[in-house]
């Protein structure tokens, strides 16, 4: 069940109104790209140090063709503010005293002033061409902020007025908090952005090799040594929107959220992409502009899932994907949940094979002891990085949950815990999980264990889960996050071993989750959820678990082969490997609940010993590979 947003009938009035403000709106992003196409030129200066005349004139002789640049780009904005000025007069005659799209219209006008007092600055101060100050750096990052404000206040305008519903942020709980924190993470974002082109305009480098070793030299200009955060940030702040993509548009099921979240997810990863390519073809300027469009309208996109997203009347259901799937409305809690309830709401035991991994990769990567203090703060960030996922998991599936026995006394299906308090409790976990390992660690292994919950919850449980029997080969991969982040938490780094412990897990995961699939066949049934033995039965199901725990034995063999490990790693693997492969060889002859059983529990003690010999041999073994 989907709803619209958006009210039934629109006037023709409004109708030309939107439309102009939607044209304005395109207009205003040649503009933006215009003017960084001035910065990127080093055109800046065209116009000397006079601000609004050119050179001292209202119409300048074209001295260069910098000159000509300047200039072109001023007279567009300026005809930029005479077409905000028309939006305003026509948003107060076809609008009432206190329509929000008054205010809108109003706003627009405020940081377009803005916007060209904030470009006054930089000329009268020179802060253009080479100049490398703090203070254009500064003005730039201001520009940006304000680019960024002038861009809602005109998106607004054009989605009020084509009748979009007014924004309520009061009373949505979690939702609201999380689309905020979006906004003000994309809004960071840009400004680290601006920041970082500047540095490459003034700073060009021969290869990328080259800008890294730049960045990390001590005493290096500020601008050079902020390259390298500006990837780190965009990485961070793309799977928070991601993860609000996927979420918003489960948790408020209208039509425009989800087509909104879709553009949104869509832009991201093209913007992330056309920022690789920027700096592998060392920011030319034509990438530059594409890159920074693509930022727009990103954050328009955001802007658009937000609006659509708190809109009034927008049902706040929690709705399962799916054919099969029925609406479940938000509950309330009982008010009588305890600590036991919000540990619950974590899946310790879940958790528990995850976080051994993730140590385990830790006493690999230092080849013995870690460090007391870092192991025990990854375990903490680790534990809340999967708490947090399983919380959100838990609330997404509270429909199916109550139908089926294992998970029915879950503390969302009891309703003993609110749907938003349980997101709020996850929120805060993934945030502290975030800081304590960025802090503790390194920002690398914080973005790894983001990473993990964002395709636990959005692949696996928003994407595959209710839709495919495919759903635990692809979706299995979040269970493979954990090494990763245990090694880059010690290393810094990702190395070839580490990745095989991912290629590990990932591969061993159809074994153990189909075996427990077997046992939970009619659970799996009653609730709908298409997992393999429903699908496709047990004799098909055997079949796969016998073909995956081959697999499972080909890539534990990886390292050895790789001289990643040793002897003592060998031995314990292939007589793990052959103990896992007579487990799936009885139960293909002999498909039974006893068989079944059997193979899920040795599958996990299958993995922690298989962990825990490769951590004694790597210590036992300290210079690392053979030579």
């Amino acid at each position: 069940m989907e709803t619209s947003a958006a009210p039934a009938a629109v006037s023709d009035r409004n109708v030309r109104f939107a439309r102009f403000a939607w044209g304005l709106l395109a207009y205003n992003l040649l503009v933006i790209l215009f003017g960084a196409f001035v910065r990127a030129t080093g055109s800046g200066a065209g116009c000397g140090s006079h601000w609004p005349l050119c050179n001292g004139a209202v119409i300048p002789r074209p001295r260069s063709v910098e000159t000509l640049i300047e200039f072109t780009h001023r007279l567009t904005s300026g005809v930029d503010g005479a077409l905000v000025l028309a939006l305003v007069v026509w948003a107060f005659r076809a609008f009432p005293r206190g329509h929000r799209v008054r205010f809108a219209a109003l706003f627009t006008l405020l940081f377009t002033v803005t916007e060209a007092l904030i470009g006054a600055l930089l000329v009268k101060n020179a802060w253009v061409v080479d100049d490398a100050s703090m203070g254009r750096a500064v003005a730039m990052a201001t520009h940006l902020a304000n680019t960024f404000l002038l861009l809602a206040a005109l998106t607004l305008t054009a989605w009020w007025g084509g009748g979009g519903r007014a924004v309520q942020w009061r009373g949505q709980g979690a939702v609201g908090w999380a689309l905020g924190v979006a906004l003000g993470g994309t809004l960071l974002l840009g400004v680290s952005g601006a920041i970082t082109a500047l540095g490459d305009t003034l700073f060009p480098v021969r290869s990328s090799a080259e800008a890294i070793a730049q960045s990390l030299t001590p005493g290096a200009h500020f601008l050079v040594r902020l390259r390298l955060l500006h990837p780190l940030i965009a990485v961070s702040v793309g799977l928070y929107l991601l993860l609000i993509a996927g979420l918003v548009g489960h948790l408020r099921p209208s039509v425009e959220v989800r087509q909104a979240g879709r553009w949104l997810a869509a832009l991201f990863v093209v913007e992330i992409v056309a920022g690789l390519v920027n700096k592998a073809l060392l920011a030319p300027v034509w990438m530059q502009l594409v890159h920074l469009l693509l930022a727009d309208l990103t954050w328009i996109a955001l802007l658009l899932v937000t609006a659509c997203a708190l809109a009034e009347g927008v049902p706040r259901v929690e709705l399962a994907v799916g054919q099969a799937a029925s609406a479940v409305p938000a509950h309330a809690g009982s008010g009588r949940a305890g600590w036991r309830d919000y540990v619950a709401l974590t899946k310790p035991r879940v958790i528990s094979l995850l976080l051994f991994t993730t140590l385990a990769a830790m006493f690999m990567a230092a080849g013995g002891w870690p460090g007391g203090g870092l192991l025990f703060w990854v375990a903490v960030g680790g534990y809340m990085a999967a708490g947090a996922a399983n919380a959100i998991n838990m609330v997404i599936d509270r429909d199916i949950d109550g139908r089926m026995q294992r998970t029915a006394r879950r503390p969302t299906v009891t309703r003993s815990i609110s749907s938003a308090h349980a997101l709020w409790f996850a929120f805060a976990l993934a945030g502290s999980a975030f800081v304590i390992l960025w802090v503790a660690a390194n920002l690398l292994a914080a973005l790894l264990a983001l990473a993990g919950l964002v395709f636990y919850v959005v692949i696996y449980t928003l994407g595959l889960k209710r839709r495919t029997w495919q759903n635990i080969v692809i979706g299995g991969a979040a269970g493979a996050f954990p090494p990763l982040v245990g090694w880059s938490a010690v290393t810094g780094d990702l190395s070839p071993l580490a990745w095989y412990l991912f290629a590990i897990i990932f591969v061993w995961t159809p074994v153990h989750f189909w075996a427990l699939a077997l046992l939970l066949k009619d659970d799996y049934a009653e609730a709908g959820v298409p997992m393999l033995p429903v699908v496709l039965g047990e004799r098909v199901t055997v079949a796969q678990i016998g073909l995956y725990a081959i697999g499972t034995a080909i890539v534990s063999l990886l390292p050895f082969v790789t001289r990643e490990v040793h002897g003592v790693y060998l031995v314990a693997a292939v007589v793990l490997n052959l103990a896992l492969l007579a487990r799936a060889f009885q139960l293909y002859r002999v498909p039974d609940r006893p068989r079944a059983s059997s193979l899920f529990h040795y599958s996990m003690l299958y993995l922690a010993l298989l962990f825990l010999v490769m951590a004694i041999d790597r210590a036992l073994h300290r210079a690392g590979p053979l030579l």
